[in-house]
């Protein structure tokens, strides 16, 4: 039935098609023919006019074609400029290979991904330079092929590759598009993800199989109270660095998660500094440390969060401390320079070497792992100062040297932002 209706049609079609424009065509073509041979005679369209109308309706039915395919070719030409600004801006690297393997699309997400200053290069030849053992025979006509996805390394990125073949306007195959995705930093942050997880499991197995090593021993009832007492002064510090390291661990995970609350105020940064100072004085005394605090006199309230600066001034003169031995000398200056606030805190403790400055603000990282997990710290302290002074728009610059002390400074904004742009109108 469908096969009978669509026969009709195309007689209709063909009928109509045949007395609009063949015919009037086919005339025209006989009657340039008869004036060409001198026989001008037989052409009646002086007497009649039906000629001259005939050629009126096909110049208007032309008139009407052109008038269409212009706008056809405008829609399409409207089309391909929206496909091509969308390819030029879309961040994923697409190139697209004709049959024989040759380039026709690049855009240029995919030159910079795969580092292209020739785009003659084959299929074969970019795929060899990733060393990607890939066939675009198997791609473009075995549509089940398994590795229609690979992923590469290539220089210092991770690529993902995404290979999908198109067909031509009469369903055959006309090539293949390959999708380019950077996961560089997708690939770091599951191995940074993976690496906590470690790290942690770590971290508390220590106090934990130090903990369960003492209960047993006091269990077995064989100790007298000095060693009771010994052994479980041991599990109560341990059970105190495993309180302090799942703290700092919710800590973390609340500015990841984005739960901290930032409550900006205008406060006297001298008068903190000095208050974490006295709160500390008995540790710097226990230690015969020479300890001194100067506050410039005009130092300007700064505008952050104050119980978050004040747990960053305290690590970080807690750190000054822990790892200036006894006798060492530990410096603490408030200032104020343009439009920032500093705490300039200087020691003479054990440094740290030049290669690990860059990574003490990692998670769980440490320079010296035995003598810092000895002292009861939980490398994650630097973590947590570097997320709030983030959240404060402020700055920390550290500078040591292995053998000779540090120096710790950090900016804090003294005015509003506000204040700020009607400063700079």
């Amino acid at each position: 039935m469908q096969y009978g209706v669509f026969a009709v049609v195309s007689i209709i079609v063909g009928l109509v098609l045949l007395n609009v424009i063949i015919k009037p065509i086919l005339k025209l073509i006989k009657n340039a023919e008869l004036v060409a041979n001198g026989e001008q005679s037989e052409i009646k369209y002086l007497e009649d006019g039906k000629t001259k109308n005939e050629i009126d309706e096909l110049t208007k039915a032309f008139s009407l074609m052109h008038s269409e395919l212009n706008e056809n070719l405008n829609e399409v030409s409207r089309q391909k400029k929206q496909i091509e600004t969308i390819l030029l801006h879309v961040t994923d690297g697409i190139i697209a290979f004709n049959l024989e393997g040759n380039i026709i699309h690049c855009n240029r997400a995919a030159e910079q991904l795969l580092e292209l200053t020739d785009k003659n290069l084959s299929f074969n030849d970019i795929f060899k330079k990733l060393d990607v053992d890939i066939n675009l025979e198997k791609v473009i006509y075995l549509e089940n092929w398994t590795s229609t996805e690979s992923r590469v390394s290539f220089g210092e990125k991770t690529l993902n590759l995404f290979f999908a073949p198109f067909k031509d306007e009469n369903d055959r195959p006309g090539g293949v598009i390959i999708v380019i995705q950077d996961i560089t930093e997708h690939v770091k942050l599951d191995m940074m993800r993976t690496e906590f997880v470690a790290d942690v499991s770590h971290e508390l197995k220590t106090p934990i199989t130090s903990i369960l090593g003492y209960a047993d021993t006091l269990l077995e009832g064989e100790c007298d109270e000095a060693i009771s007492k010994k052994f479980l002064e041991r599990i109560s510090d341990q059970a105190k660095r495993m309180s302090i390291l799942v703290s700092d661990l919710l800590t973390l995970s609340r500015y990841d998660s984005d739960m901290v609350v930032t409550n900006k105020t205008e406060f006297d940064l001298g008068e903190l500094v000095k208050n974490t100072y006295d709160n500390l004085i008995f540790e710097i005394e226990k230690k015969n440390q020479k300890a001194e605090c100067f506050v410039t006199a005009d130092v300007p309230h700064v505008y952050a969060d104050k119980a978050g600066i004040e747990r960053v001034v305290t690590n970080i003169l807690t750190n000054a401390i822990k790892y200036t031995p006894e006798g060492g000398e530990i410096k603490i200056y408030v200032g104020f320079v343009y439009n920032d606030a500093y705490i300039k805190i200087i020691d003479n403790g054990i440094g740290i070497p030049e290669e690990d400055l860059e990574k003490i603000f990692e998670r769980f990282y440490r320079v010296d792992k035995a003598r810092t997990r000895e002292m009861g710290g939980t490398g994650l302290g630097l973590s947590i100062v570097k997320e709030i002074i983030e959240r404060n728009d402020s700055r920390i610059d550290v500078k040591s040297e292995l053998g000779k002390g540090t120096e710790v400074v950090i900016r804090i904004p003294t005015k509003h932002e506000d204040d700020k742009k009607n400063e700079n109108k």
